[in-house]
């Protein structure tokens, strides 16, 4: 199957479980003499499906739309890689689709048309590439990534979970406006090394937070050779991003009254490498660093850009401090829940003008940490990341190694939960941490969780956070559904689930032992937090349906003033719950 042939199958599965155009709510299922198809009979539409069972019923089972009525007259469309880059077909789809919605939403289904374009780009440069990469990761790390150990070749697991499309969002390998050249030079599926931009900022234009001292390799002005502009003690130096100098930077300077003050430096310093993430890169020379730095461009949607808002520097700090204070009540976890430290961070008011040093907790020199993302990721020399730690710390066996993650992972998120708290901790910020001692987790980034206000006080007593250490007023709350619909799309969905389907596709597993296995750990989780347990057991574990992200349509084709999202990250339809046991099916 074609690249383009790939997009367009994640593309109208994507719709269809977003309900867009009310396909899965106004359609029908029509059984036809080549298969199942989804008919929206008042808009001529039709789209073959299958059943699918993670997150919607159905998904769609050909690279195909059929729209019939006016204007088309029945004529079908397929989504297929014609010359070259051209994405013809799949155009074709997004553009006739876009007749069919409100006039206020064609800005959207033009952005999402060119998401499709930009993806399209990437997955083919993807195919040429990744032989190569692999090669290249194989030389500098050895042949077996079971046995990358340390933080320098955790990142070798990054690149390889970069090939990987997200288990929700379509078009997740695109990235807004960047070249192919721009990709080669600083996206991490080609674990390429550059140098970072430095900005000298008079300090007292700086917010900063943190009380460790920099790092020895943290330049000054003079060592940039900015000490004649900058001469005296009240300047600081921020990193950038190569891709943020020019128009995104002069306009952030202007904004901010720096322009003419601050003084970007013509010497570019510091070899970096890009994460998973790609504004977060880690120091080449010191990798248990890493800097999270603002980019002027968007994924998983329009309206997500990669920039970072000042607030959430500080929602991040106060998360850390959250999850720490828990673990000093729970002993049992010590030494096996691991978790970055994230209270280094500075910031001129402006969400490209700011930056997050993040230290890695120490002892992972010999252990092999991977990003939940990477265990489905093609290996190098053709095997799954997940079979290879298999072989090396599980004999064999990748269901022994989902059992595992699941004990621990499900043991800590529900003990959160029983604290009044869910995490954002998607499978991007949860990595797996492997050594002869056994499984542990390691977490980053908590500057999105929902806390129940009451529980947490109740709890935590003089240790729980005033809500004024945080500053976005939308993570306390005082009920559990926030926190149920969290957990379950983070903790169920991404981290847990899409691993179960993911094993079953790939043949590591029967679909219905898997999923059993994810029932029994959860259940058990559940129950060991008593009774505050039970809004899981209702919303999540016997619910015939669950919150799904809708992320196309809060990230890309609607407003918030259209879609009503308060949060594009937190907005929800609606699924099969595929944990009950007459749904383990495909």
């Amino acid at each position: 199957m074609t690249a383009a042939e790939q997009l367009t199958l994640r593309l109208l599965s994507a719709l269809v479980r977003e309900d867009v155009l009310g396909l899965r709510t106004r359609g029908t299922v029509e059984e036809r003499p080549d298969g199942p198809w989804l008919v929206l009979a008042d808009a001529g539409l039709a789209v073959p499906v299958t059943p699918e069972g993670f997150q919607s019923e159905y998904a769609a089972r050909l690279p195909l739309l059929e729209l019939g009525g006016h204007q088309l007259a029945g004529r079908e469309l397929r989504g297929r890689e014609l010359a070259g880059r051209d994405s013809a077909g799949l155009d074709a789809i997004v553009a006739n689709l876009a007749e069919l919605a409100d006039p206020e939403d064609l800005p959207g289904w033009a952005a999402l048309a060119e998401e499709c374009r930009q993806t399209l780009a990437t997955m083919e440069l993807h195919e040429q590439v990744q032989p190569e990469v692999h090669a290249r990761l194989t030389d500098l790390y050895g042949a077996d990534p079971a046995s990358w150990a340390g933080p320098s070749a955790a990142l070798g697991h990054d690149a390889l979970a970069a090939y990987l499309d997200h288990p929700v969002y379509p078009t997740a390998r695109g990235r807004a406006g960047l070249t192919d050249a721009q990709l080669r030079s600083y996206a991490p599926e080609f674990h390429p090394a550059f140098e970072l931009r430095w900005l000298a900022v008079p300090t007292d234009a700086l917010t900063t937070h943190g009380e460790q001292p920099l790092p020895s390799w943290w330049p000054t002005p003079a060592w940039l050779g900015l000490g004649d502009s900058c001469p005296g003690d009240g300047w600081t130096t921020l990193p950038v991003h190569p891709l943020t100098v020019g128009a995104p930077l002069d306009e952030a300077l202007a904004a901010t009254g720096l322009a003419g003050r601050a003084m970007l430096a013509d010497r570019r310093y510091l070899t970096v490498v890009p994460t998973l993430s790609m504004r977060t890169v880690a120091v080449a020379d010191d990798p248990a660093c890493h800097l999270k730095l603002p980019l002027a461009t968007a994924s998983l949607g329009r309206l997500n850009r990669r920039t970072i808002k000042p607030g959430t520097l500080v929602d991040g700090a106060a998360g850390q401090r959250l999850i720490e204070a828990v673990l000093d009540r729970e002993p049992r976890f010590a030494g096996r829940i691991l978790h970055a430290d994230e209270q280094s961070w500075a910031h001129a008011g402006h969400e490209l003008l700011a930056v997050l040093l993040r230290r890695y907790p120490a002892g992972l020199e010999r252990a092999v940490t991977v990003p939940l993302a990477a265990l489905l990721a093609p290996a190098p020399g053709g095997r799954l990341v997940l079979d290879d730690l298999a072989d090396r710390f599980y004999h064999g066996d990748p269901l022994a190694l989902y059992d595992a993650l699941l004990e621990l992972l499900l043991d800590w998120q529900t003990t959160l939960f029983g604290y009044g708290i869910a995490l954002e901790s998607h499978q991007q910020n949860t990595s797996l941490v492997l050594d002869a001692d056994g499984l542990r987790l390691l977490y980053k980034d908590d500057d999105g969780p929902r806390v129940h206000t009451a529980r947490l006080a109740a709890t935590l007593g003089e240790l729980a956070p005033s809500p004024d250490e945080f500053d976005d007023a939308r993570i306390f709350g005082d009920d559990d559904r926030a926190l149920t619909d969290l957990f379950t799309t983070i903790t169920g969905h991404l981290c847990t689930a899409s691993l179960a389907f993911g094993l079953a596709d790939h043949g590591r597993a029967e679909l219905a032992d898997a999923l059993a296995l994810l029932r029994k750990r959860l259940t058990e989780a559940v129950d060991r937090i008593g009774p505050v347990g039970d809004p899981l057991r209702t919303d999540l574990l016997d619910a015939e349906r669950l919150p799904v992200k809708a992320m196309v349509t809060a990230g890309t084709l609607l407003t918030k003033q259209r879609s009503g999202a308060a949060d594009i990250n937190k907005h929800y339809t609606s699924g099969p719950n595929y944990l009950l046991p007459n749904r383990r099916t495909r």
